[in-house]
């Protein structure tokens, strides 16, 4: 009789501590997984001050920036005279210079910031796996005590209240484990939002990269342009107005003659009853006629524009390497074809549906003839630019696709009628 009671009461001592370990487990989980992660806690700290140092140099930049944009705007509203056009294209050098610097300070801070969100991942990642393994263990303890029925655990205790304290413990257990879950749901969402971010901040690197490129592109295109009137600066003030306005000239009788032409030529069509077939191309819907990812190096009527003391810029310059295939933008009717072989400026025109007109400037080769019908898509010619080069004309910086589109002959932003790029 006694050793019985020696034994029941030797299980009860075993069940109690068993249920005090599992409650003392389930109190603490929670307060050793951080304790753990803090020791990586350091890395990330360290990163994310130098991503504050990078904002602070790039906001540091942009007030330079912003400095220069005031004095290139001052500048544009002064005279049109020699010394203020190599001014403004000194302080543009100067702007765009600050621009690559802080663009790189940018690629150098995403890249910090994706180091950030990889230690952050990674240390979400061990997170989990230590919940895991206490959920693990929690399911492992629940099991073995659900082995053995209240029946049992009532009949080894000696009090009703050491029963209802190991009950207690129990349902202290299972609340913990639906915790631990809940905590290891939200902790794989975060993870999958740090992966989001990963990649977010993946995409933005390569976007400032190809817009470091754009920005050195530009540089080169802007010094060409300064090259071009440090070339003037060997003239007196005279001779150079004297050759601006000639250049001015120039440029007024290439409009003047796209202006007639676009006139005589639709006379031209009524007359030869060509008006049938040209209507049937239907209305105008423009695509670009060369791929516009190495971005436009100027707009239409751009203040920065570097020969804007000669002539507002009808266009926009969209960036092509020499000899990139031009494609015609909308179906239409071959109205001018003018390219020597030689460095003047060459272009061709077409004609198009409801008043549209459409011109291609610094040309290199041409693939088309005048009076001839051209479909959507075909190749007309090559793109040109290269100062020097054939029919790049005297007014290039680089190499570039002039792109005009007129309606009824006025000059409009070509940007209005293209798709977004």
């Amino acid at each position: 009789m006694l050793k019985n009671k020696n034994q029941k009461l030797k299980k009860g001592i075993i069940l109690s501590l068993s249920w005090l370990i599992i409650s003392l487990v389930a109190a603490n989980f929670f307060i050793i997984l951080p304790l753990k992660a803090s020791a990586q806690q350091n890395d990330i700290k360290e990163i994310s001050q130098k991503i504050d140092e990078r904002k602070k140099e790039i906001d540091a930049l942009q007030k330079q920036i912003d400095s220069y944009t005031e004095k290139i705007k001052e500048k544009q509203g002064e005279t049109k005279n020699l010394k203020n056009q190599i001014a403004i294209i000194d302080n543009q050098i100067a702007k765009i210079n600050l621009d690559i610097e802080a663009t790189q300070k940018r690629i150098e801070q995403t890249n910090l910031e994706i180091q950030n969100l990889n230690l952050q991942i990674k240390d979400l990642e061990k997170k989990i796996d230590a919940h895991k393994e206490k959920i693990a263990e929690y399911l492992r303890l629940i099991y073995e005590q659900d082995q053995v029925s209240y029946l049992e655990i009532l009949l080894t205790n000696e009090t009703f209240s050491d029963f209802f304290n190991q009950v207690r413990y129990t349902q202290q257990i299972h609340t913990n484990l639906k915790v631990a879950l809940d905590k290891l749901k939200t902790d794989q969402q975060n993870l999958q939002l740090q992966k989001q971010s990963w990649e977010e901040k993946a995409k933005l690197e390569e976007k400032l990269k190809d817009e470091l490129q754009q920005k050195k592109a530009e540089l080169q295109e802007k010094s060409s342009a300064q090259e071009f009137l440090l070339v003037q600066t060997k003239l007196t003030e005279r001779q150079y107005q004297s050759k601006a306005y000639q250049l001015q000239l120039e440029q007024q009788q290439i409009n003047s003659d796209i202006v007639t032409l676009e006139k005589e030529v639709r006379k031209k069509l009524e007359q030869l009853k060509e008006e049938e077939r040209f209507q049937s191309f239907g209305p105008a819907k423009f695509s670009w006629p060369v791929n516009p990812g190495r971005g436009i190096s100027a707009y239409f009527h751009d203040p920065d524009y570097p020969f804007r003391y000669i002539f507002e810029h009808p266009a926009i310059d969209i960036r092509a390497s020499q000899g990139t295939p031009i494609k015609a933008p909308e179906s239409g009717y071959v109205a001018r074809v003018k390219f020597k072989g030689d460095k003047s400026y060459g272009y061709i025109m077409l004609i198009h549906n409801e008043g549209f007109s459409t011109v291609y400037g610094h040309i290199s080769k041409v693939l088309v003839k005048e009076d001839e019908f051209v479909s959507k898509g075909q190749t007309i010619g090559l793109t040109g630019g290269l100062p020097g080069t054939p029919g790049s004309g005297p007014l290039t910086t680089g190499p570039h696709l002039h792109f005009e589109v007129r309606l009824n002959g006025i000059p409009i932003n070509p940007l209005e009628y293209l798709p977004a790029s």
